[in-house]
């Protein structure tokens, strides 16, 4: 699985376009990243926007996976086709806690390690980060994304029934996630 992974990279043009063509290729195959399909990067970069100004200010780190594969077609080596943000608790008393969202593989890449990569690579950057002990992150319930942050070593430590609305009668569990970076106690 030949991924690279760059924590801060330059925010350029291409770099914008590559990750807003993956927003809205993992939002339409389905996937929990703040929309429903059908959406196009048009309506996304508002809040990507947003998610970049947080970058700016040192409240966010951008993490991107770079798809290294000469195999992977014309033009897609070297191509974006994994983020996550992490971003510092703004309470003073969880400080020590650092914020993953927006986790994105692009759907091409699903089944093939990029998950479990991508994952690996938010625990490292957030062991690189002075004074954090563990990773939280929340997930839309329903669609098998807790079962594989799970599988990455998270913990579910609560869930609020029915907090996400996706559609008119369709409510989905807000599940909240952690992962531990140090022993209790330590």
């Amino acid at each position: 699985m030949p991924m690279t992974f760059q924590l801060d990279p330059p925010i350029d043009p291409a770099l914008r376009d590559d990750v807003l063509a993956l927003w809205a290729d993992v939002t339409n195959a389905g996937g929990a990243v703040g929309f429903v399909p059908p959406t196009t990067p048009e309506e996304i970069r508002p809040e990507f926007l947003r998610h970049l100004t947080a970058v700016a200010e040192g409240r966010t780190r951008l993490l991107v996976g770079r798809d290294a594969d000469a195999d992977a077609g014309a033009g897609a080596a070297g191509t974006v086709t994994a983020t996550a943000f992490l971003t510092y608790s703004q309470h003073r008393l969880m400080r020590h806690h650092l914020w993953v969202y927006t986790v994105m593989v692009h759907p091409k890449h699903q089944g093939r390690g990029y998950g479990r990569a991508l994952m690996a690579a938010v625990a490292d950057a957030a062991r690189s980060f002075d004074g954090i002990e563990a990773v939280r992150l929340t997930c839309r319930g329903g669609t098998g994304a807790d079962r594989f942050y799970k599988a990455c070593g998270y913990q579910e430590v609560g869930r609020v029934p029915g907090a996400i609305r996706v559609a008119p009668g369709d409510d989905r569990d807000d599940v909240h996630l952690m992962l531990p970076l140090t022993a209790p106690g330590r």
